[in-house]
């Protein structure tokens, strides 16, 4: 990776821990990824992190599953469906909607920041990647877009160069998500061989697999923020920001 100009502006990404999904909490509400769980960090201070998939006519919608049906009511792949038909399907046992990304702009109104995780196929198609970028282009508070996947991060970076971009890594292990990678990606995330392609001003590593030699040096000798996640406890919140300079959270509060 070649060193990137970071400067002090960066320091919002790192401020506060950053709610995984938003504040949501599967037993009581509000639900991942939807507009009560954005309101709920907001309230509490917290950054924002959410997923954002692509429609079948192009828009960036926020959820984390690539089809409908585990949270939602309905079925079938988000990349077939238009945004009318994406917003018009409810969340199970709630009147919540989907959101775009620009309702998600709308609502956070730059109160606080916004991590932005675009899923992938890694197929090579990068329109959501430009779609991020057209909507955060118009967006006047802190955001940053991340990816594993370093083509959709490349795709960022060129059409938003001012735009800060990350990395998604982690150790490998058998996963669905990362086994539609191709091979290269899938063993080489770990130490960080994606961020030659994505040269990306910041990282998101697995907690878990802190501390690892690549994202340490990037942190220490290139200067990258570095954010550990998914953190689910006070104990590995104290171990992860050993290592670490922020965490992404979920199921309890830091």
């Amino acid at each position: 990776m070649t060193p990137p100009n970071v400067t002090p502006s960066l320091d919002w990404l790192t401020a506060r821990p950053i709610a995984h999904r938003a504040l949501h909490d599967p037993a009581l509400g509000p639900i991942e990824n939807t507009a009560g769980a954005v309101r709920a960090a907001i309230a509490a201070g917290y950054g924002i992190e959410v997923d954002v998939q692509l429609s079948g006519d192009g828009e960036a919608m926020v959820l984390h599953d690539d089809a409908l049906g585990r949270l939602t009511e309905g079925e079938g792949r988000l990349d077939r469906l238009s945004t009318a038909e994406l917003k018009s399907v409810p969340f199970r046992d709630s009147d919540e909607r989907m959101l775009t990304l620009a309702d998600l702009c709308d609502l956070v109104a730059g109160r606080v920041t916004i991590l932005i995780e675009l899923k992938s196929r890694f197929d090579g198609d990068v329109r959501l990647g430009q779609r991020v970028a057209d909507v955060l282009a118009v967006y006047g508070g802190p955001a940053a877009p991340m990816s594993f996947d370093p083509w959709q991060v490349r795709a960022l970076r060129h059409k938003a160069p001012n735009l800060p971009c990350g990395i998604i890594a982690a150790k490998y292990r058998p996963h669905p998500y990362w086994d539609l990678m191709p091979a290269w990606m899938r063993l080489g995330m770990g130490y960080l061989l994606t961020g030659l392609v994505a040269q990306p001003q910041f990282i998101a590593y697995a907690a878990a697999d802190l501390p690892a030699l690549a994202p340490s040096f990037a942190r220490r000798f290139i200067g990258l923020p570095l954010l550990a996640w998914t953190v689910r406890s006070q104990a590995e919140q104290a171990r992860a920001t050993r290592f670490a300079d922020q965490i992404i959270f979920e199921g309890f509060r830091p």
